[in-house]
């Protein structure tokens, strides 16, 4: 991509949308469009169409989807595979159409199986059957990868697709109700430590365990990515290391300065039982982490801290 190309940062006020934004910004792009939903609802064709027309991007990073938590994902199932598949699939053929000469979708790890070889290995997909509690959203984000390999196939396009670990950072989702682990946590102990609450709940076990990536990391290795590989299939990002949910729970309890104890909820799911990416790929690619967990954990508690009163509302 050369500064001057105009790029298309769909998702840009979400978690990786805004990181991406961000890094693009940082290494001199000075041609990025976005839209928010309401200008543009991604999930309408004829909206998603005209837009293309208008703006003409060369370039596409495809970070809008609905997400969620294991809680989000067993409540709204509908919701996930439905408005995932009709966002990529509006973007990757309009994309197609309108001739951009590079997309980078963003899938998921939740992609692999549930009970897969650790670490897992790009080559493990469809190797057996998803975790149900996320199954719809992992079926969309499998159907974006292989939407991208066959517009490639057929089309001889340049869309390469990345699965990254579990994210987190500025701009995450802290709502208690369908919000990922991490910053669930984080809100927890921090309102907690704030009521003076004598124990925070986590949900499960504890002994499930993953990998955490900052989403700056992320989006440094997405324009990486978008710059030097070429490739057909898709590719892992993460760390590479993992934690179990109950270390997590006492990295964040630190960092936040929680002094309570900590009750863990056996009736509530676990998920799955270990979810730890194979990165060996992208590391002979050139590239590798260096936000370490308690440092980014620092960085996201601020960054909570000076947001928190819009978060509550």
């Amino acid at each position: 991509m050369e500064r001057h190309n105009k790029i298309y940062v769909a998702g840009h006020r979400g978690l990786v949308g805004s990181a991406l934004k961000r890094e693009l910004e940082k290494q001199g792009y000075n041609n990025i469009v976005v839209r928010t939903s309401e200008e543009l609802d991604l999930r309408d064709q004829k909206q998603v169409e005209s837009f293309f027309k208008v703006e003409k991007p060369e370039y596409v990073f495809l970070a809008a989807a609905k997400v969620g938590g294991i809680q989000a994902n067993n409540k709204y199932p509908a919701d996930f595979i439905y408005d995932n598949l009709a966002i990529q699939n509006n973007i990757i053929h309009q994309s197609y159409i309108g001739g951009v000469k590079k997309l980078l979708f963003l899938g998921s790890s939740c992609i692999y199986p549930k009970f897969s070889k650790q670490p897992m290995k790009e080559e493990y997909l469809l190797k057996g059957e998803l975790e149900p509690t996320n199954e719809p959203y992992a079926i969309a984000k499998i159907a974006g990868i292989k939407m991208c390999q066959s517009y490639n196939r057929q089309y001889g396009t340049q869309f390469i697709s990345v699965m990254p670990t579990n994210l987190y950072g500025e701009n995450d989702n802290f709502d208690l109700n369908n919000s990922h682990v991490l910053p669930a946590l984080i809100r927890k102990f921090h309102e907690a430590k704030v009521e003076n609450n004598p124990s925070v709940e986590i949900w499960g076990t504890g002994l499930p365990k993953r990998e955490f990536l900052h989403a700056d990391d992320l989006a440094n290795a997405c324009v990486y990515l978008m710059n030097t590989y070429h490739g057909n299939e898709f590719v892992n990002i993460g760390t590479g290391t993992d934690i179990t949910i109950k270390e997590l729970a006492l990295t964040i309890k630190e960092v936040v300065g929680f002094e309570g104890e900590l009750t863990f909820d056996e009736s509530k799911p676990d998920g799955t039982p270990r979810k730890l990416l194979d990165v060996s790929t992208l590391k002979k690619l050139g590239w590798k982490a260096t936000i370490d967990l308690k440092t980014g954990i620092q960085q996201t508690y601020a960054w909570f801290l000076n947001s928190y009163e819009s978060i509550r509302k």
